[in-house]
């Protein structure tokens, strides 16, 4: 078992370290132009804030449509604590420490109440965030936004080193919270409220520790938005943006942490390849949303997880297969070309 444990995160690790610097030393050498290199960071980042509404609606099961005020929350914090002279990387971490403060205020008294009710006054969270954007102008710019200048601007490469690392990790850390206890307790009051409340499980308590975790996602997700983009406006806590990460988790599957990724970079490169559209690129989300609905309800990957591990290990009987199919072409060949 300790061999087979030790083998399955040294295979895990190689394809992390593939996927993170890969695509880093072909933006480097210019491989990748800056605008594609743009567009897989951006996918990166909102692959980060799709795993925060997962998080909160796929694993929690409490429908929530304030995440784009968390990750809000999560960005201005970065850029006031950057600009008055924090380190960056302590910045990212305090903002990502603030919005889970702000997550369990919103939380406590909120996280009693069930369905419609919660996603309304998540949806008020939201709004309310973005209206103290707009108006405490000295502090935020208003409005207009702020420029938030650093150097995951002018450096791509470290740009996708950076996001696209720390997604990894996010990705590792949930799957190894959800296999914990406290992450089984959370699923069990996903699946019945009543059933796990019986069992001795604290339903409030973990429903707080989800809703906690996806702030901390969020704000994470936001504080790197910042630097990455170098402006912020309010208008990243819309109501909009909300639904824009709840669409990747549906498309990708509600508590498929992996689809949820997936969906996120296939529907950030789909929305910019339609920009010639204008607005009517608008209306892909709609017809995406309608489809899924249609053919594919339970989403890409419904509630599966997509395992490198799984993959190798039938990778010998994908392999024994494809050397039985040419073989029997080659027999079929062999008599054909006797007649």
């Amino acid at each position: 078992m300790k061999h087979t444990g030790f083998r399955n995160f040294l295979l895990l690790s190689v394809v992390s370290l593939f996927f993170v610097c890969l695509p880093a030393v072909l933006i480097h050498f210019w491989i990748l132009d800056a605008y594609t290199a743009q567009i897989l960071t951006l996918g990166a980042v909102n692959a980060i804030l799709a795993l925060s509404v997962n998080m909160v609606c796929g694993i929690t099961g409490q429908l929530s449509l304030g995440q784009a005020g968390f990750m809000a929350v999560g960005a201005y914090s970065c850029a006031v604590l950057t600009q008055a002279g924090v380190p960056l990387p302590l910045s990212v971490v305090l903002a990502a420490l603030i919005t889970v403060a702000a997550g369990v205020v919103i939380g406590f008294p909120t996280l009693k109440l069930q369905g419609d009710y919660l996603a309304i006054v998540t949806l008020g969270f939201g709004e309310i965030i973005r209206v103290l954007l707009v108006n405490f102008r000295g502090l935020t710019g208003g409005a207009n936004g702020r420029q938030f200048p650093s150097v995951l601007v002018t450096n791509p490469a470290l740009a996708w080193l950076v996001i696209f690392g720390i997604l990894v990790v996010l990705l590792a850390l949930i799957r190894n919270f959800l296999s914990s206890t406290y992450g089984r307790a959370v699923l069990a009051v996903r699946e019945d409220e009543i059933a796990a409340n019986s069992c001795g499980v604290g339903v409030f308590r973990y429903k707080m520790l989800g809703f906690a975790a996806a702030s901390l996602i969020a704000g994470i997700g936001g504080a790197l938005y910042a630097p990455f983009i170098g402006f912020i406006k309010p208008e990243m806590a819309s109501f909009n943006r909300s639904i824009d990460y709840l669409i990747f988790v549906v498309l990708g599957g509600m508590g498929s942490m992996t689809g949820s990724v997936l969906a996120a970079f296939v529907l950030t490169y789909l929305q910019e390849f339609l920009r010639i559209l204008q607005d009517y690129r608008m209306l892909f989300y709609p017809l995406v949303l309608i489809a899924v609905m249609l053919f594919r309800p339970q989403g890409l990957l419904g509630m599966k997880e997509f395992s490198f591990v799984r993959l190798w290990e039938r990778l010998p009987d994908y392999a024994a297969r494809v050397r039985g199919l040419i073989n029997r072409k080659g027999k079929q060949g062999g008599m054909h070309g006797g007649n």
